[in-house]
């Protein structure tokens, strides 16, 4: 009997239901039954739809193999929780005997970004790639696989926003200095737009920006040079502070700088402040995770006080893996160390050793 297609989410959820009854009935397919009422309990009620109604099953001309199939709505991580995926599951009848499940995205967009063909083939790949799931028989492995794509999607939809906003940096740079007409539709450079226009470039620039809120007399930032890597660049800065006080008020005058405020990560960030005989102390990721931490602990082995160190991070399109947390920690010592506050901790290190030149 042909059954009309659900038209709202109870019946999509109630045909599931019914789904999964019929198919823990079957011999060797209670455990596939399970595994979807568990998905259906980390996902959602609403999450996890049958892909073939009303048969819910595809039957090969021999009658003897039959294929599962079903569609889960993932929504990314936080901060991206808006942005959501679809991927088709298929499980073979030998599932999970002798056979892995295959993993396919249905969604054409993620978020304004179209899905590449590589996106979508590495998801084919889940189970074979070594980037994805190893599969062993007789394990149910469907939750493992979906978590491995979100991760994928994730950093290649993260990557996309980095690129997008670096491209945009790019671009109001070139406008504030006055290399892009700002008045032309065009985005090429122009002969009207180059050179002879400096105070037109420098009116812009005044118009453009907000005044930068003030920081505390008496501190002075020092900046070092910065680090490349793959088109990505780091910039440490580091100050003296007297009181944790000092610390957002620091934080605020960077971000109101439009180059800081534009980067992929602005204020990564570590403090430590000494206040009578309470040490203060804190630190800021800013969406790097893990960063912050490591900068937190720089100082510590470095035996630095009253000092927060910043770095900021434009991203190039290119993923650094661990190498981010080597650039972010030297461009960190690299502040500290022009900026003179090592000195302290040299002094320390060498005294003792029974030698001098």
């Amino acid at each position: 009997m042909t059954m009309p297609p659900p038209n709202d989410d109870s019946d999509y959820t109630k045909e599931l239901q019914e789904f999964i009854v019929h198919l823990s009935e079957q011999p060797g397919k209670e455990s596939v039954a399970s595994e979807i009422e568990v998905l259906q309990s980390i996902y959602g009620n609403t999450a996890i739809r049958l892909w073939q109604p009303p048969t819910r099953i595809e039957q090969s001309q021999n009658n003897q193999e039959a294929v599962v199939r079903y569609e889960v709505v993932l929504s990314l991580p936080s901060p991206h929780e808006d942005v959501s995926l679809t991927i088709l599951v298929s499980l073979p009848s030998t599932y999970p005997a002798s056979s892995s499940p295959q993993l396919q995205l249905l969604s054409r967009y993620i978020g304004p970004f179209g899905a590449d063909s590589n996106l979508f083939g590495s998801i084919l790949r889940t189970y074979i790639s070594i980037n994805g799931i190893e599969w062993s028989e007789d394990s149910l492995c469907v939750f493992d696989g979906l978590q491995n794509v979100l991760e994928r999607c994730t950093a290649w939809y993260e990557e996309r926003l980095s690129t997008e906003k670096a491209g945009e940096l790019v671009r109001v740079d070139a406008k504030e200095n006055g290399y892009i007409d700002v008045d032309s539709s065009s985005s090429s450079l122009t002969d009207t737009s180059l050179g002879a226009n400096d105070e037109r470039g420098a009116e812009r620039k005044s118009d453009n920006l907000s005044p930068p809120t003030e920081i505390p007399a008496g501190i002075q930032i020092y900046v070092a040079e910065p680090i490349t890597d793959r088109k990505s660049t780091f910039i440490g800065r580091a100050c003296r502070i007297s009181q944790p006080s000092d610390v957002p008020v620091v934080l605020a005058h960077l971000m109101s700088e439009r180059r800081i405020s534009r980067a992929a990560h602005p204020i990564i960030n570590a403090w430590r402040c000494q206040v009578g005989s309470v040490l203060h102390q804190d630190n800021d990721d800013d969406g790097e995770t893990a960063a912050g931490g490591r900068l937190a602990h720089l100082l510590q082995i470095l035996e630095v006080n009253n000092v927060l160190v910043v770095v900021t991070r434009y991203f190039g399109g290119t993923h650094l893996g661990p190498d981010r947390f080597k650039h972010i920690n030297q461009a960190a010592r690299n502040a500290l160390e022009g900026g003179g506050f090592l000195d302290t901790f040299e002094t320390r290190k060498n005294t003792g050793r029974g030698k001098k030149r």
